[in-house]
């Protein structure tokens, strides 16, 4: 198995391409999705509209800034608006980073890699389009996957090449992205547990520090000074 801390080293001195058409620093607002932000229970989540426009109109645009961002391990209550976060411990914990911007927004490979599996997660607050790419490393195999895409995105085939910088995906609708407000999961993972296609990409609060030692911060790869703490 890859080894993680050597892995992280490494990625810290990899030059990578970004993986989508960010903005300047500036521009790009932190949302947060958590018990802190009491206006979310003002919000009907299950409402794609009001929950569009509050992300767009209000948390992004409404503080001047044209991209939103989501962090890792963050502890969400956004989830309780979907059925396929419940169980007997209801799912909370974001595994990746979300990278909030308008529908059809080019998605980008910051570091070559092969297309290892994708699927369409159909279903309310499901991925919907999602491709998971496998990259290599001197520490090992890693992967990372892209979830919210727009259909015409499964395109690819498994096995197939993406260059780093390649433009290889964009950003579904809510029609077809499991009805969210347009944006990108990215993870990154180190083993895949025999998915394909699929990746959790939220965790119950007991399942964090199993999670955490198979999932990287994808900031190492994004770089995003507004999600350093």
């Amino acid at each position: 198995m890859t080894d993680k801390t050597a892995l992280e080293a490494w990625l810290k001195k990899q030059d990578f391409h970004e993986v989508m058409p960010l903005p300047a620093s500036s521009d790009i607002r932190r949302l947060d999705f958590t018990a802190n932000n009491s206006r979310l229970a003002e919000i009907d989540l299950k409402d794609q509209v009001a929950f569009h426009n509050y992300v767009f109109n209000e948390m992004i645009y409404g503080t001047k800034g044209t991209a939103g961002v989501g962090g890792y391990m963050e502890p969400r209550v956004l989830y309780q608006r979907s059925d396929h976060f419940g169980g007997e411990e209801p799912r909370s914990c974001h595994l990746g980073i979300d990278i909030w911007m308008e529908q059809n927004t080019p998605v980008m490979v910051p570091y070559e890699g092969r297309v290892h599996s994708l699927a369409d997660n159909a279903g309310f607050g499901n991925y919907g389009p999602t491709i998971i790419l496998e990259h290599t490393s001197p520490a090992g195999p890693w992967y990372s996957l892209y979830g919210h895409l727009s259909r015409e995105s499964l395109r690819l085939e498994e096995g197939q090449l993406i260059a780093k910088g390649e433009v290889f995906a964009d950003l579904g609708t809510y029609l077809e992205n499991g009805h969210w407000p347009p944006h990108l999961h990215f993870q990154l993972m180190i083993d895949l547990q025999g998915n394909r296609g699929d990746f959790p990409g939220v965790a119950a609060p007991a399942a964090k520090a199993q999670y955490t030692a198979i999932c990287p911060d994808p900031n190492l790869i994004l770089r995003l000074p507004v999600l350093h703490d």
